[in-house]
């Protein structure tokens, strides 16, 4: 006997919630968890078996800026498929650079994880009509409720993404164009046509009002732009299809190639934080639940798709919609910098850390990170004089070296790094007074702290 079709809908879902199950015990377990002690705040919902829920758990960790008495949206950073990448989800919200970005904004910043068995079926939360988007908006009510910001459920989103981040990134585009401010698109990105090879994914509708959406499409030079024959090969020619469905029809989205990368995230931070701030500052209403605003196009900058120079739109000698689409001539100038050798520059030091205390010979600190640049490092000051530099090296295998490192989807490692330091050379019994000097990763540094010794309480 043929089961009918409504019986074969019904099924696979059970399927895939079972084989996801099975492949989750195999798995070590999600359990190292950073610590989600106000500001920060989590939510953890279980695997559905429902047709159309979401068959894998999954964890929302949410920062809400000290303070702040009304958010004015969500900064969503997404991390991509597989365990691995899964897992580093769990420190998004950690991030002390994303941080700085949603703070100026006065936004909240939200890192989902999934819990996706190695080997599963990531589309079955990187599609965002597998389950995914009615989860991540049943967390923004549910956070709401715990941090004391109910609004959190109807604010705008501004998304970034990496690889099966940046196909749910640009599904929510889709899907709900009147409530994200912007999308970055680091590798992956939505189909808009059906791809023979690729069956497994299922093509997006593209609404009018996506086209109103900024979106930046971000793969490595080392995805199929420069190097074919890979492993990520057909990330670029999917960016490509992507984007010129989009530009063609007047979309307001732009390309830039990483020239150093592969699959990685490499140091696209540094273009991607500038960008979402522009289009933050343009795009998020005054008055907290009022309607996105429309991105102005009267200062577009315009640049060949995988070139090296940008140009005001006015001024093209080309087919503007076959061009990638910047905002104004600030970002115009961070991404020729970014698609040059991602050497984006800044002139302005990083903030001074605060509430320096020391403890005998222990010392800690709390700082902000550098919305331009981030944050590399601290510079310990005894009596005046240089005593260490915090961490001794700044590790990040993937690009810049950074405070807080960085694992493969661009979030922080754990245990989270303190900022902590011991003096094991202090003489014992003599009072020492200790500066802390914060250092942004272009090497700029901070005014130092006032001066702190044993006991203080500044």
């Amino acid at each position: 006997m043929i089961p009918s079709v409504a019986r074969i809908v019904w099924t696979i879902p059970l399927l895939l919630v079972a084989l996801a199950t099975e492949l989750l015990a195999q798995q070590p377990p999600y359990d190292v968890f950073p610590s989600a002690a106000p500001p920060y705040y989590r939510v953890r919902y279980e695997a559905s078996a429902e047709p159309g829920e979401l068959v894998y758990p999954v964890n929302y960790t949410i920062w809400i800026p000290p303070n702040v008495k009304q958010l004015r949206g969500v900064i969503v950073h997404q991390h991509g498929c597989g365990t691995g990448s899964c897992k580093s989800g769990l420190t998004g919200a950690f991030d002390l650079h994303w941080q700085a970005l949603a703070k100026k904004h006065d936004c909240a910043l939200l890192g989902p994880s999934y819990e996706q068995p190695d080997g599963a079926d990531c589309q079955m939360w990187c599609d965002p009509r597998n389950g995914s988007s009615a989860a991540f908006q049943e967390c923004l009510v549910d956070l709401g409720a715990k941090s004391g910001h109910p609004e959190l459920a109807s604010l705008p989103w501004a998304l970034w993404g990496h690889s099966g981040g940046g196909h749910w990134a640009g599904g929510m585009v889709m899907l709900h164009p009147e409530r994200v401010a912007a999308a970055w698109l680091r590798s992956g990105v939505p189909l808009l046509e059906p791809n023979p090879e690729r069956p497994d994914i299922k093509a997006h509708t593209l609404p009018d009002a996506a086209l109103q959406v900024p979106v930046m499409c971000n793969p490595g030079t080392k995805e199929g732009v420069t190097v074919k024959d890979v492993r990520f090969g057909r990330v670029w020619p999917a960016n490509e299809a992507f984007f010129y469905g989009v530009r063609g029809k007047g979309g307001l989205i732009g390309v830039a190639v990483d020239p150093l990368t592969a699959h990685e995230c490499g140091n696209q931070r540094y273009m991607a934080i500038a960008w979402l701030d522009a289009c933050l500052s343009v795009r998020l209403p005054k008055i907290s639940g009022d309607p996105l605003q429309p991105m102005s196009t009267d200062n577009s900058w315009l640049a060949p798709v995988a070139g090296f120079e940008a140009v005001l739109a006015a001024k093209y000698d080309g087919d503007p919609l076959k061009a990638a689409w910047l905002p104004n001539e600030s970002i115009a100038g961070t991404w020729m910098q970014y698609v040059k050798d991602t050497k984006v520059t800044d002139r302005t030091p990083p903030p001074p850390p605060t509430n320096l205390r020391v403890h005998g010979n222990e010392l800690s600190w709390e700082a902000e990170a550098d919305l331009e640049s981030g944050l590399a490092s601290f510079i310990i000051e005894r009596d005046g004089q240089f005593l260490a530099n915090v961490p001794e090296e700044g590790k990040n295998r993937f690009g810049r070296p950074i405070f807080q490192n960085l694992q493969y989807s661009d979030t922080p490692t754990q245990p989270l790094v303190p900022m902590q330091f011991t003096d094991t050379k202090a003489e014992s019994g003599k009072k020492h007074a200790y500066r802390v000097i914060a250092v942004n990763t272009i090497g700029l540094k901070s005014k130092p702290t006032a001066d702190s010794v044993a006991g203080d309480t500044r």
